[in-house]
């Protein structure tokens, strides 16, 4: 289905009156204040997709070789990097 460019929305009052104040007291535009809120939002959700779709080819690689890390030598990667080291990650094995 098209979006097209001005698009209507229906909002509760409460929701209405809270957007106002919002608006109001970051000397902003409710519209512009909604367009953040709605970029955000589907930001974090396509983020979340792409979580899923990634975690469900990992598991249908493992399920098909096999091939993994342990946690221990996963933990010890991260640990490298939050340490700064330009670590490169575990290799897979059996």
């Amino acid at each position: 289905m098209p979006i097209h460019p001005v698009t209507r929305l229906k909002l509760e009052a409460a929701t209405l009156a809270r957007l106002s104040r919002l608006a109001d007291a970051r000397q902003r535009p409710a519209n512009q204040l909604m367009q953040e809120v709605i970029e955000e939002y589907l930001d974090r959700e396509e983020r979340r997709e792409k979580f899923q779709r990634d975690a469900f080819t990992a598991w249908a690689q493992f399920q098909a070789t096999g091939l993994h890390v342990t946690a221990a030598e996963a933990d010890a990667w991260l640990a490298r990097l939050e340490a700064g080291e330009d670590a490169e990650p575990p290799q897979p094995h059996h």
